[in-house]
């Protein structure tokens, strides 16, 4: 057997007090004692040398430790039973605890049972003396059968979980004779209820008591996992100490976790005491590893119950331990069958959608009873979708910033009582008292987290359950166990019904669906953008080959018309000369659009030239150009900070945004401003259009003074050729400015749109990065 580590935390040492806020972490499995009805030496290997031992030894043995220390063990047993021992720790069936030996003593021998067991590299023999029966030569397996039979009969009669206790209790009371014995059963929160009980008439009944957490502190709670069965035959005893302190194999203390003589917490005597007990003996019922409960049995007398008794109460605690949760859990079956119902129809329903958000609230009452909640909040990128009764948004929203790191770590948090791990939300724990909430995915900020309201109830407490300090001689405070066990009452408040554990599944089995259609999805856009990329190359070089390949007979057509203008003009009438002109002007219209749409498709085919732009010093160039040709003009340019990008294609999209406000403006002056939003204001008012762009992320925005545009046109301004005024209205043009403006923002990674009223301006807005290299 290895040595098992107890606690998560780092455990006290053995020279620290225990106190009021560190009995969690009480080292109880190096005491560094052992009780004193009987006697253990620790053997090395292979040689089996006694390097370890009680000081018990004279009284028990009649020989002082001093005279076994670093004595091979033949000192103490025959060489048959050396071999026994050896093979039992081989694991051979035919030699299993307790063995039968004889201890060689000066007095003569001894018969007794020696229970054995190895940690880390050392053997620990424990051999328990003073009962007060003669030790039998062997323990007939009808003996066992007998002592099994009908309790193991009792738990699997197929009765309720109720009666399956109550008979496991008087059972083991029959078995061994204790005054009281209880079924204690562990809540998530460590609390214990006593769930049944047989005692005798006289004794104050503790049926339907609760007992708070700390009365069995975790370090304990973890060696009940570990080794199944505790006694303590008289808590009047006075601590045997090992020789030496340390064990020389490994220089610390002796870990005693899988000891039956192990001394226990004097805090825990204590406890005893002030119930009135003067002996005791618990039996762990563990099931899949996890401590579910425990038999606790009590006598107001000692009594030392021999092994052979306890390894069949041992043995029926695991049976016992088996029954009760399958049994408990059978409760739980109609319910566990309605959510699997549930999920199947629900989770089908969502693998047929594309959208994640219109996938959970198409069906709000599945999501809510998926988890048996009465709200739920979805939380992506910081906008929240809430149904049924939850917290309002702002109070949400600071309950996620608290929750993310521990959401971030864990798959699931929960909690029945969420005002201990949030004060906040105090205020709302009428409707949320209990939470349980899981991350779906980090980098879409997507969380989801259910609500169950607050459920008042009276518990009955056995004794008042808080800790009660009181003050040696020294002055010092000390943790001091209640004595009070008499029912007392509370009533608590601001904590919901527990979650199950079907429902915790539940969620994560829901977090899988999502995942699943969030990939089925992202695939399905990849092809597509994998598909459009391939379009728009090709439409780029159709758009190219053929513009350049329209210009030739364009410019044919515009100069055979000019020659017949010429040559013919005196000969053609007034309307003939007409027709021509038009034919004239329609061939530079065409020859302009052809331009554009050269340009625009060689903005997608070109490679960018980035460098670092001061755009102060750009814009300089580009405004001092429009005062060359323009009058009454008013530019301010406010200062910019510097980005990465094309020098020419950057300078082209303010020359055109500059163009159009002077452009589709009728005042004088016209007035353009040029300047970048505040980073924590455009992140507040625009974070939907920044969400695909990093962090460092500037707003740009030219802002004009003229006839603005009608809000329903404001995505038809930036499709190619598409004009909102007469051909020759406003200075003419193709209508590809903003068309090619949009191209370059894409190109260096960002996004361009535009707000406008409409007869009072408007403000085009384009987001670049400053270390973009796109």
């Amino acid at each position: 057997m290895t040595k098992n580590q107890v606690g998560a935390e780092p455990l006290l040492a053995p020279s620290e007090l225990v106190n009021l806020t560190n009995c969690d972490r009480e080292p109880v499995h190096i005491p560094g004692y052992i009780q004193p009805h009987g006697v253990l030496f620790v053997l090395s290997e292979p040689d089996f040398n006694i390097v370890q031992l009680s000081t018990n030894t004279l009284q028990w043995l009649g020989r002082a430790p001093e005279d076994f220390l670093n004595k091979h063990v033949s000192i103490l047993l025959g060489a048959a039973e050396i071999q026994a021992i050896g093979q039992c720790l081989a694991g051979d069936f035919e030699y299993v605890n307790p063995l039968r030996v004889d201890l060689q003593t000066p007095n003569g021998t001894i018969a007794a049972h020696c229970i054995t067991h190895r940690v880390g590299d050392a053997i620990v023999l424990e051999i328990e003396l003073g009962y007060t029966e003669p030790v039998r030569e062997e323990i007939a397996y009808f003996d066992f059968y007998r002592q099994v039979k009908a309790p193991i009969a009792a738990l699997q009669s197929g009765g309720s979980f109720e009666e399956l206790c109550d008979h496991l209790v008087k059972s083991v009371r029959h078995i061994t004779g204790f005054d009281r014995v209880m079924l204690y059963r562990f809540e998530p929160s460590g609390d214990g209820n006593v769930i049944a009980e047989a005692r005798h008439p006289d004794l104050v009944p503790y049926l339907g008591l609760r007992y708070p957490a700390s009365d069995i502190p975790l370090s304990a709670r973890l060696l009940y996992a570990l080794n199944h069965l505790r006694l303590v035959p008289d808590i009047t005893y006075k601590p045997i100490e090992l020789l030496p302190q340390l064990n020389p194999l490994t220089q610390e203390p002796l870990d005693l976790s899988w000891s039956v003589l192990r001394s226990i917490s004097p805090l825990h005597i204590e406890y005893l005491q002030n119930m009135g007990v003067r002996s005791s003996m618990s039996i762990s019922l563990v099931r899949e590893g996890k401590l579910w409960g425990l038999i606790a049995c009590h006598h107001r007398e000692p009594k030392l119950i021999p092994y052979f008794l306890r390894t069949v109460c041992e043995f029926i605690g695991q049976i016992a331990a088996f029954e009760l949760t399958a049994k408990a859990d059978l409760q739980d079956r109609d319910y566990q069958i309605e959510i699997d119902a549930l999920k199947v129809s629900f989770f089908e329903s969502i693998s047929r959608q594309t959208d994640v958000l219109t996938a959970l609230t198409q069906s709000p009452t599945d999501l809510l009873n998926l988890v048996g909640a009465t709200g739920v909040a979805i939380a992506i990128q910081d906008e929240f979708t809430v149904f049924g009764n939850t917290p309002s948004v702002d109070r949400l929203r600071e309950l996620l910033v608290s929750l993310a790191p521990r959401l971030q770590a864990e798959a699931v948090v929960q909690t029945v009582r969420l005002v201990q791990e949030y004060p906040e939300s105090a205020v709302y724990s009428d409707i949320a008292s209990g939470m349980l909430a899981m991350m779906v995915s980090r980098a879409q900020n997507f969380y989801i987290l259910w609500f169950r309201p607050e459920v008042a109830q009276i518990v009955s407490w056995g004794g008042d359950p808080s800790k009660t300090a009181s003050t040696d001689e020294n002055g010092e405070i000390r943790l001091s166990p209640r004595k009070s066990f008499s029912a007392w009452q509370e009533t608590v408040r601001q904590t919901a019904l527990p979650w199950k554990t079907s429902e915790s599944t539940a969620a994560l089995e829901l977090k899988s669906a999502i995942v699943n259609v969030a990939l089925r999805h992202a695939a399905e856009v990849s092809q597509l953008n994998l598909e459009l990329t391939r379009s728009n190359v090709d439409l780029d070089s159709f758009a190219y080959v053929a513009s350049h390949d329209l210009k030739e007979p364009l410019r044919g057509i515009h100069n055979y018309s000019s020659f017949l203008l010429e040559d013919y003009g005196e000969i053609l009438d007034s309307d003939g000369v007409s027709k021509i002109n038009t034919l004239i002007r329609l061939t530079r219209r065409m020859e302009n659009l052809i331009d554009s749409l050269l340009h625009y498709s060689r903005l997608g085919r070109s490679e960018l030239a980035t460098s670092q732009l001061d755009l102060n010093l750009l814009l300089q160039e580009v405004v001092e150009l429009f005062k060359i040709t323009t009058d009454a003009l008013d530019v301010t340019v406010l200062t910019l900070p510097a980005i990465w990008g094309d020098r020419t294609q950057i300078g082209e999209l303010f020359t055109n945004l500059v163009s159009n406000g002077i452009k589709y403006n009728t005042n004088t002056p016209v007035k353009i401003e040029i300047g970048v939003l505040d980073p924590a204001i455009a992140a507040h008012k625009y974070r939907d259009r920044l969400s695909s762009l990093p962090e460092t992320a500037h707003i740009f925005y030219v802002r004009d003074n003229g006839i603005g545009i009608d809000p329903i046109h404001f995505e038809d301004v930036f499709r190619i050729f598409k004009r909102l005024h007469v051909r020759d209205e406003y200075g003419g043009g193709t209508g590809a400015g903003l068309t090619i403006s949009q191209k370059i923002v894409d190109r260096h990674g960002g996004k361009i749109w535009v707000e406008s009223v409409l007869g009072q301006g408007s403000t085009f807005y384009f987001a670049l990065s400053h270390n973009s290299t796109q």
